[in-house]
């Protein structure tokens, strides 16, 4: 059986890749591929605690904080991106190591540290489709749906910083897509780069 594909949406938040995750993943789907649809932080135990940190204000030092992701994605490692991936589905993911590259990277510790070992320890993505967006854009998109603004991670300042990291990452495995289109334009171009890398036929 051959392995299967990992493919990661990254982008700061309110970017729309939750929205254009799913979008794919459906897409994906109906075209004939297995997929699974899964996401960081996970719903674990050390998920739980990131998240609960994120809404609440305090934050951990950069170096806990890196911790905490690290230990969490191991279990998503060992537990979902592996066992999907030996089974030859395509696993797409809405974070994975590139959001603790930018994240942790603009809390200050190195980025292009945190990525060798991150590509040195995880498997590597098969792609990543990183959405790009105005931050203050970004923002308003979060308050204009309603979502509740994270005291830790939603901050305009914060997300420009993220999104600088972003631009540093030079990877051959990254799609770099404008994310002010419409979400239909955006779907279409998406699932267009994606088999332009594999192939409509690529299980």
């Amino acid at each position: 059986m051959n392995r299967g594909r990992l493919i990661a949406f990254e982008g700061i938040d309110g970017c729309g890749k939750s929205t254009q995750l799913e979008r794919f993943a459906n897409n994906a789907t109906n075209a004939g591929h297995d997929v699974v649809v899964t996401g960081e932080p996970t719903t674990g135990p050390t998920g739980r605690r990131i998240r609960e940190m994120a809404r609440s204000g305090t934050a951990l030092s950069p170096t806990e904080e890196l911790r905490w992701f690290i230990e969490d994605r191991r279990v998503h490692v060992r537990e979902v991106i592996e066992p999907a991936l030996a089974a030859g589905r395509w696993v797409v993911t809405d974070r994975y190591f590139l959001s603790t590259v930018a994240y942790q990277g603009a809390r200050g510790l190195d980025f292009e540290q945190i990525l060798a070992d991150s590509e040195s320890e995880f498997p590597l993505p098969d792609l990543v489709v990183l959405l790009e967006i105005d931050p203050s854009v970004a923002l308003e998109r979060i308050r204009s749906r309603g979502g509740v603004i994270e005291a830790v991670f939603e901050q305009k300042e914060f997300l420009e910083a993220v999104a600088e990291v972003f631009r540093a990452i030079d990877r051959s495995y990254i799609e770099r897509i404008h994310a002010d289109a419409t979400a239909e334009a955006l779907e279409a171009e998406i699932f267009d780069r994606v088999m332009a890398r594999f192939g409509p036929t690529v299980g």
